[in-house]
């Protein structure tokens, strides 16, 4: 039997489950540490495949087309975070601090490889290029995000020093993917053969940490402080965001003389936020306390980024289509 189309996608069901999961069964105060330890070993688990599946030669080949993937890089890492400052003042009509705060978060996030590289593929743009700047913004986003948040969202939630926050970046997730690349030489094709099983990690370290943030948050009472209104508000706010920067980077590389099929790798390279990366950076770097409710804010963009995405290809695709059977007329 086929798949409703009205059903969101794999994960976003598993993350559903997990939330109601933690809403009716929270782990409690005694389970609390051991869920910390397991989500911290799943997490450098986690990094440590990553840097074993992504070659050097993926990282030298990022820069041959260097004005795309820097286009690519300012969107992810300097009008991303911008736009989310300049919308300060209207998203704190709309939303709480900590909720303004996810948003921020979400802002400073490196870009996904497979959806970005799948929908420039649907698309019909330029695939090379968007596995490379995927790729590129994941590696430097290990080193870009935690700046940017210690900067931006740390600072202003004052729950940890910078230093702290770095700290924990280097020995949680930047040493596991040293030593992946270390000893990707010896299992580096083992690797690259299992994909499954880095699915596997990867999915699984979010839905744990999604659910032990819940969880805290459960124990916190959070559902009782955020109103219906409220997640409204940060569903409204998740869509201006995504189509405001989405034409921003329409324009820009139109503006900068990219080709059709460059324009469409920028795009979908440059608006898009990492679920995992971000799942695992605020495990690392945020309160416990704090993590629910800026989770929550790149949850609902992972969701509505995807959605839209799926349109936007297509109409992409159809306008390319459109294109070829009218150059074929004219040619008759």
């Amino acid at each position: 039997m086929s798949r409703p189309h009205f059903l969101p996608d794999n994960m976003t069901m598993m993350l559903l489950t997990v939330v109601l999961i933690a809403g009716f069964f929270p782990a409690g105060v005694k389970m609390a540490p051991g869920l910390d330890i397991l989500t911290t070993l799943m997490i450098g688990l986690l990094f440590f495949l990553h840097g074993a599946k992504l070659s050097r030669q993926a990282i030298v080949a990022g820069a041959s087309h260097w004005r795309l993937h820097l286009l690519v890089f300012c969107c992810t890492f300097v009008m991303f975070p911008l736009l989310g400052l300049l919308l300060k003042p209207a998203l704190l009509r709309l939303l709480t601090p900590d909720l303004y705060l996810g948003i921020l978060f979400l802002c400073v996030l490196p870009s996904t490889v497979q959806s970005s590289i799948a929908f420039t593929a649907v698309a019909r743009g330029n695939v090379p290029a968007a596995i490379c700047s995927a790729s590129a913004s994941n590696f430097l986003g290990i080193f870009v995000s935690p700046v940017l948040i210690g900067l931006m969202v740390i600072s202003s939630a004052s729950s940890h020093s910078a230093l702290d926050a770095m700290l924990k970046i280097v020995y949680q997730l930047l040493l596991p993917f040293i030593a992946g690349q270390i000893i990707r030489n010896w299992i580096g094709t083992w690797i690259d053969k299992s994909k499954e099983l880095l699915q596997v990690v990867d999915r699984g370290s979010i839905l744990l940490v999604v659910y032990a943030a819940f969880s805290e948050a459960m124990r916190e009472g959070m559902w009782r402080q955020l109103p219906l209104a409220t997640v409204f508000n940060l569903i409204l706010a998740c869509c201006l965001l995504l189509g405001l920067i989405m034409i921003c980077i329409s324009w820009s590389s139109r503006r900068f003389g990219f080709s059709k099929e460059d324009e469409i790798a920028i795009v979908f390279c440059g608006s898009k936020k990492s679920l995992s990366a971000g799942v695992s950076m605020a495990k690392v770097l945020l309160a416990s306390r704090t993590v629910s409710m800026v989770l929550l804010p790149l949850m609902l963009f992972h969701q509505i980024q995807l959605l839209v995405c799926a349109v936007i290809a297509n109409r992409y695709a159809a306008r390319k289509e459109d294109a070829a059977k009218a150059g074929v007329s004219a040619a008759k």
